[in-house]
């Protein structure tokens, strides 16, 4: 267990960042003293880098996704075809199926996957949003990316039975995923072939 440190500055430094994800008081002390060994200017720039980032993206208003702008340079680019929407639980999965260079249309990012024991209910995602962006924008195709777990099949489900009287096709990536992955530790070459062999939403149900 790390004792209570002689410097303060260096107690606050520490504790601010446990508070990161995978970051224990071990690796937050590291890293303290890490940044305390190298030149001044090199904690600035972390600082003043992180501080303008929090300051400065916001999220797109079309797709949820960051963004330094109002509308996100993904949906501003008339070279990718609008008709398509990719539907992911958050950012991570945007820059992930972006690596793979498979995907030529837009993004839906929900904010999360449908999780009762967690709380999050289908009105705390962005799927209202989606549903109105397949009315007002007039998509052809809905591509439902979630991770396959069973938090990300029940809201695939559930966006599935949304869009069930409009007229787009929902469609999802291929079973090449392992069951209970996350999308963001798949290699490219699978979620890139998982993107390109994509199946209709429906072709999953089990025959009656």
């Amino acid at each position: 267990m790390i004792q209570s440190f002689n410097s303060s500055l260096l107690e606050n430094a520490v504790s601010e960042l446990s508070k990161l994800p995978g970051i224990g008081r071990k690796t937050a002390l590291r890293l303290a003293l890490h940044l305390l060994r190298r030149d001044e200017s090199e904690a600035v720039a972390l600082g003043e880098s992180i501080i303008s980032m929090r300051r400065n993206i916001c999220y797109c208003s079309r797709c949820h996704n960051i963004s330094e702008q109002e509308v996100c340079p993904i949906c501003n680019d008339s070279r990718r075809d609008s008709s398509i929407v990719c539907v992911v639980e958050n950012v991570k999965d945007v820059i992930t199926i972006e690596s793979t260079h498979q995907h030529s249309g837009l993004y839906h990012v929900l904010g999360g996957v449908i999780s009762p024991l967690d709380g999050v209910s289908p009105a705390d995602l962005e799927i209202e949003s989606l549903i109105k962006r397949v009315s007002d924008e007039n998509l052809k195709e809905v591509i439902l990316a979630l991770s396959p777990t069973i938090e990300g099949d029940t809201t695939n489900f559930y966006i599935y039975r949304k869009l069930a009287d409009l007229p787009v096709r929902v469609t999802m990536l291929a079973r090449g995923l392992s069951i209970g992955n996350e999308l963001e530790y798949t290699d490219e070459l699978t979620l890139g072939k998982s993107i390109q062999n994509r199946v209709l939403f429906s072709s999953t149900f089990p025959k009656q």
